[in-house]
């Protein structure tokens, strides 16, 4: 009998201090923009959970190549269910760590150049740029020869290769246009360069509060300023030898390929409860299905002359031997 009153007071008192159905959980691992209360994450977590009945923990690191660095330093024992805020030029290299499981089919994709990775899947794309402020440089570059070799007295603030995919994106354009005279095109833009800081975040901040007249950025960054702050005062400058593309991605762990929330979430990725989100958060270009329209805005930003673009093998093969190119330069 005691052990029977025993098992009974147990059983009511689990039956007060336990939930009564634990919610599923998806762990997501992305970058520090992308949860900010100003980014897309709050409302993609929000309408996530809507339809999944669901919780989602986003898991945030200074920007997307030190995301890909945790997760090779985490291996197989890592948490993460699903990576976002990789891009093509890390998917290569993302592939051979072996902790990527290919994804069912996804419907909804619309990025430049069409899209056939099993892998991973994007959900945004956009050009990288030097904005600039029109109020203290009232001539801006024309073109990447034109800030490389510019007045040094101008300066721009850039990301580091190493933690974060503009600084990447800088590198690789860099490539694309001086190729094995990138080195020389270094050492001269060196004396334009405020400083480098480990993400976009901090680029962009030093950038708007006036630090240098130029920061490395997107073309759709002027978008956030007209839509906002209501003014055209922060603008992109457009590049003769045209713009590099980056186009964002999500992957599923294989830890991730054993939830089902997962998959889920990868199909709702290029739908509209997401999507929507994208233009005036994340200030980059859909790569999925909206349901609203573009603000008109976005028909007023540089349009790149050309779409400059390595593929990811490329870099995956090169990748280090750049950075460290760029690293030799910058040090010394």
């Amino acid at each position: 009998m005691r052990s029977l009153l025993f098992a009974l007071v147990s059983a009511a008192v689990l039956a007060v201090v336990a939930p009564a159905s634990a919610k599923d959980k998806l762990t997501i691992y992305t970058y520090e923009s992308f949860t900010a209360d100003w980014g897309p994450g709050p409302v993609v977590k929000k309408n996530f959970e809507a339809e999944c009945g669901c919780e989602v923990d986003f898991v945030s690191v200074a920007d997307g190549v030190a995301l890909l660095n945790r997760l090779k330093l985490e291996g197989g024992s890592t948490k993460a269910d699903l990576v976002l805020g990789l891009d093509t030029n890390l998917t290569a290299e993302a592939k051979a760590t072996g902790l990527f499981a290919p994804h069912g089919p996804v419907s909804n994709v619309d990025v430049p150049g069409g899209w056939s990775d099993d892998t991973f899947v994007p959900y945004d794309y956009g050009y990288f740029a030097v904005v600039y402020d029109t109020e203290s440089l009232k001539e801006p570059p024309k073109s990447l020869k034109d800030l490389v070799e510019g007045d040094p007295n101008q300066k721009i603030v850039i990301e580091d290769p190493r933690t974060s995919t503009p600084g990447l994106g800088l590198v690789l354009w860099m490539k694309s246009v001086y190729g094995d005279k990138a080195a020389e095109a270094w050492s001269k833009l060196k004396g334009r360069v405020l400083t480098v800081t480990p993400g976009w975040s901090e680029a962009y901040g030093l950038f708007t509060k006036g630090e240098a007249p130029m920061v490395l950025s997107y073309t759709t960054s002027p978008a956030y300023h007209m839509i906002e702050d209501k003014t055209d005062r922060y603008q992109a400058a457009s590049f003769a030898e045209g713009h590099y593309l980056q186009i964002e991605v999500a992957g599923m762990t294989r830890h991730g390929a054993e939830n089902p929330l997962a998959q889920e979430f990868l199909a709702f990725m290029t739908g509209p409860g997401f999507q929507d989100a994208v233009p005036e958060t994340q200030w980059m270009y859909p790569a999925g299905k909206m349901d609203k329209p573009l603000d008109p805005v976005f028909d007023r930003l540089v349009e790149p002359a050309k779409t400059l673009i390595f593929s990811s093998d490329d870099v995956a093969a090169n990748r280090k031997a750049w950075v460290d190119e760029w690293l030799g330069v910058m040090s010394k």
